[in-house]
């Protein structure tokens, strides 16, 4: 069975600064930093898929480290995400890029704990079936280099915890749930 998560190469046309002078371009954020992207194909209908994605109290539903996500005022949120060693990062982003069904894109807000930007695209699967959703996200972990380290370490590095979320977003828009390596609970003997 192949994996149905690739990666992929990506431009930075849609988040260009013609189109949104506040938008942090991929390109621009990955000339200093780490540069994830991912493909999934998911067989549910782009608005379906998009509506679930944009509100953003479901996304810890299937992003492991994602604690919480918040949505303020005027397009931004803030974000509570697990770090290693039991502790969390907090930061807060704009949305830079808003199309129905088809596209939103974010980025982190002056200050931020991990500066990151990123989008993600619904788009009709080639073969006409379904939506191909993929993820690319622009980071700069705390602590640099040393972060990246760490995070790898405890499996919390993006581009490991991008493959593993969208294959959680795939199972729970496909079946209705996440399934996971954990025996259910057992009965309780006499």
């Amino acid at each position: 069975m192949s994996d149905p998560i690739s990666t992929t190469a990506h431009d930075d046309a849609p988040l260009s600064a013609a189109r949104n002078p506040d938008a942090a371009t991929a390109t621009d954020v990955a000339q200093r930093d780490a540069l994830v992207g991912r493909t999934v194909s998911i067989n549910r209908a782009r608005a379906e898929l998009y509506a679930f994605w944009r509100d953003f109290r479901n996304l810890p539903r299937f992003m492991h480290n994602v604690r919480s996500v918040s949505t303020e005022d005027s397009g931004r949120t803030r974000w509570v995400v697990a770090a290693p060693a039991g502790q969390t990062v907090e930061w807060r982003s704009v949305i830079t890029e808003d199309v129905p069904n088809r596209i939103i894109a974010w980025r982190s807000l002056e200050g931020a704990s991990v500066r990151n930007s990123g989008r993600v695209e619904f788009r009709d699967s080639a073969a006409g079936r379904g939506t191909a959703v993929t993820v690319t996200i622009a980071y700069d972990p705390p602590a640099g280099t040393v972060g990246k380290v760490v995070a790898k370490l405890f499996q919390r590095e993006p581009k490991i915890q991008a493959r593993q979320d969208l294959r959680r977003f795939k199972q729970l828009m496909e079946t209705g749930e996440v399934s996971t390596a954990q025996p259910p609970d057992a009965a309780p003997r006499a």
